[in-house]
């Protein structure tokens, strides 16, 4: 009888392992609100820019934006810190949020951004939110009037550096301190406006309390 011939047996082969996916994956949420702030952020900011030129054509042009004594964009821009750089700082603001809103369109389009440019425009976010108080506090007690377009930007500027600041700082999501800003950012960020607000009111009550 004769023995059959058993074919050679080969090993498996192991599986390809998974080709993980290059870029951070931002959830829809955030990447509409990045795209949500670039685009009023860039209004904002293209507004004054156009303001700006009119009262460099026409010193008697009256902005806008010139509601009362107090919301007045005129009174701000012929001040010495409405061109910090030597140049009028909305232009800092149209290069900002264009880049901003360019971030939001890949966002939400589901285009991956590596790891280090979120943390790179969290880190000029961050550069914008230091200049955003410094504005903030010029307004207030050294200008004495503010500037509603300004004002805009100040209103994206802090949220959106929450935000993106949320997308950087993912791979340190088991950080017990950074878990914990996580999960009271929003809630910073409402005691932020609620500061804000509350110091424009004392600032300027002798003017408010006129209105009532």
């Amino acid at each position: 009888m004769t023995a059959a011939t058993s074919a050679p047996v080969h090993p498996a082969e192991p599986p390809e392992a998974p080709v993980p996916a290059s870029g951070v994956r931002v959830a829809l949420p955030s990447a509409v609100w990045v795209l949500t702030a670039g685009m009023v952020g860039l209004a904002a900011a293209a507004t004054l820019t156009v303001e700006k030129i009119e009262l460099l054509l026409d010193p008697a042009y009256v902005p806008t934006c010139n509601l009362n004594p107090v919301l007045s964009c005129g009174s701000v821009m012929v001040t010495p810190q409405a061109s910090v750089f030597g140049f009028p700082n909305p232009l800092i603001g149209i290069v900002a949020f264009t880049v901003v809103l360019v971030s939001g369109v890949l966002a939400t389009a589901r285009v991956r951004l590596p790891q280090w440019y979120w943390v790179g425009l969290a880190s000029g976010t961050l550069l914008g939110v230091v200049f955003v108080h410094w504005l903030i506090f010029q307004s207030l007690y050294r200008i004495g009037a503010l500037c509603p377009y300004c004002m805009v930007v100040w209103a994206v500027t802090v949220p959106l550096f929450v935000v993106v600041a949320s997308i950087a700082l993912r791979p340190l999501g088991g950080h017990a301190g950074v878990r914990a800003l996580y999960q009271w950012r929003w809630s910073i960020v409402v005691l932020w406006f609620t500061a804000v607000i509350l110091m424009i009111l004392v600032r300027f009550w002798d003017y408010w309390s006129t209105l009532v």
